[in-house]
């Protein structure tokens, strides 16, 4: 098992959660492979993306269903300055993952966090697993409680 799945799973394990890692026979980098190998509704896949305050050089995560996307006006007001994607380079240092596998939980250093309301439309979500072939299912709250994320409307 990968360093980077092994930490998902003992953050999952840490927070009492019966959840486990669903190897995806292909590859699931985009938020559609996810759905179609999770057989699910796309907007089902908890997406994370890693944005960075410009004024402070922090990271934050947004959790998002899989449809939806990010506005930056609006999730710069949640942050209190004003943000930019994080490259590739500052992923990887403060979560540990790779793009294509960014999990929403078992970072390198703790991030804060917003969470997309319309993944509470859903019993179940799925959410990347630290690679891009594995993922976890979960029920949204307890996404929320174990990301520590803020509900928020940052979306389009």
């Amino acid at each position: 098992m990968s360093k980077s799945l092994t930490r998902v799973m003992d953050a999952l394990t840490a927070a009492s959660l019966g959840t486990v890692a669903i190897e995806m026979p292909a590859e699931t980098r985009t938020n559609q492979q996810a759905a179609d190998a999770a057989g699910c509704d796309l907007d089902q896949i908890a997406k994370s993306i890693i944005f960075v305050g410009l004024d402070s050089g922090q990271p934050y995560l947004f959790i998002i269903a899989g449809g939806n996307q990010v506005d930056t006006d609006k999730a710069s007001r949640l942050a209190g300055e004003p943000l930019g994607r994080a490259d590739a380079h500052m992923v990887w240092a403060t979560t540990g993952f790779s793009i294509a596998g960014v999990s929403p939980v078992g970072h390198l250093t703790p991030i804060r966090a917003f969470l997309d309301p319309r993944l509470h439309d859903f019993s179940l979500i799925y959410a990347a697993a630290g690679t891009p072939r594995h993922i976890f299912a979960i029920d949204p709250s307890d996404l929320e409680k174990i990301s520590i994320a803020q509900v928020a409307d940052f979306t389009v």
